[in-house]
């Protein structure tokens, strides 16, 4: 069944982009898609916003997943204390998330995910990476943790925007830095303003829902299709490779 709905879904985008739609590369999340990284990061800011009296619930790091830490903490402020924030204290805060993330254990990857980037590649499917993240230490495990299909010339991070996700920025600087047109990528997402970012980019995308986060929230921000985990994604790898 969820063959179908990934046959059907392409259909649609492929309807609307004139009938072109031929798959050559993979953008892919990090946080959540790539790395089970999610709810160290929801944990962190869960604590940091406390030390600055926001008492925040536990899906809403989700919901703000991918977006630099400035967009998240001027959102937090706006949201529950109705106020901007300075520089100096955005900085600092950025900071104090940074430390509580880098004092806990490293993440392990997301179940199944390297067994399929592993067949996409083998199969000759380019593989990029387009995170919000700004995490030394998980950008630099990428390659080696994925058999190196993801080197670092292969990657959109937050040290390379100025504006993040929900815009598409990030996801036209992949595409014009790997060289490919829209009609031939696929994004896989897990986060609402991930989904909005790709989808602004004009890109087929496909939002795998890793977080405890309801699954119309992401076919509501666009997603072409969603998968409740990544074994749906494997299950769908023949017809991905014939996309």
């Amino acid at each position: 069944m969820i063959g179908n709905q990934f046959t059907e879904a392409v259909k649609r985008y492929s309807s609307i982009n004139g009938g072109k739609f031929l798959l050559k590369a993979i953008f892919f999340d990090m946080d959540g898609v790539l790395f089970d990284s999610m709810p160290l990061h929801a944990r962190s800011w869960i604590k940091t916003f406390k030390k600055y009296g926001i008492e925040i619930p536990e899906h809403e790091p989700y919901m703000n997943e991918g977006s630099t830490a400035y967009y998240t903490i001027n959102k937090m402020f706006r949201k529950y204390q109705n106020r901007s924030v300075n520089s100096d204290l955005l900085e600092q805060i950025r900071m104090d998330k940074h430390q509580y993330m880098a004092s806990l254990p490293p993440a392990g990857t997301v179940d199944s995910m390297p067994e399929f980037v592993n067949f996409v590649a083998e199969n000759n499917i380019d593989c990029w990476v387009v995170t919000g993240s700004a995490q030394k230490n998980l950008i630099d495990r990428l390659n080696m943790v994925y058999n190196g299909h993801f080197e670092r010339n292969k990657m959109v991070t937050a040290h390379d925007v100025k504006i993040g996700k929900p815009h598409p920025e990030p996801y036209l600087m992949a595409l014009q830095k790997s060289g490919y047109h829209v009609g031939e990528v696929m994004v896989i997402e897990n986060a609402p303003l991930g989904v909005e970012s790709a989808k602004a980019a004009g890109l087929f995308t496909v939002a795998v829902n890793t977080g405890p986060i309801n699954r119309q929230v992401l076919l509501d921000a666009g997603a072409d299709v969603v998968f409740d985990e990544v074994k749906q994604l494997l299950d769908c790898r023949e017809l991905i490779l014939k996309t």
